[in-house]
């Protein structure tokens, strides 16, 4: 079992959001996320569940047509199929441990991959 923790995976890109992964199965993939203020993971829809801790800073949490609020020991889970996206706020740093299950497809991120490239947060 990998066994690891923030500070030890902590890695900032000033472009766009960063991701450590920690662990990747057929039915599991888990990573930690990194934000500086405002960036983002644009709003897609995989077919997997995805479970949000929210360990440090504020955020804002994307459940289907619902905005969450997020901050530190928040968490929130979004059913597979359901838009889904991350977004820290403008005045500080995001951290998160993200759960999903099963793993996206290369294809389930297309949007994701597009949306940072135009650099928006809505599909």
């Amino acid at each position: 079992m990998p066994a690891t923790d923030f500070d030890a995976e902590r890695t900032y890109d000033e472009h766009r959001f960063s991701t450590r992964s920690v662990f990747r199965s057929d039915r599991t993939k888990v990573v930690l996320g990194y934000f500086e203020p405002g960036q983002f993971i644009p709003v897609h829809a995989p077919d997997s569940d995805v479970t949000i801790c929210v360990r440090a800073g504020t955020g804002v949490v994307r459940e289907g047509g619902t905005d969450h609020a997020v901050g530190p020991d928040d968490v929130v889970v979004v059913e597979a199929g359901v838009e889904r996206g991350v977004r820290a706020d403008e005045d500080g740093r995001l951290e998160a441990l993200l759960v999903t299950s099963p793993p996206p497809t290369d294809a389930e991120h297309d949007p994701v991959r597009e949306g940072l490239e135009r650099g928006v947060f809505e599909p």
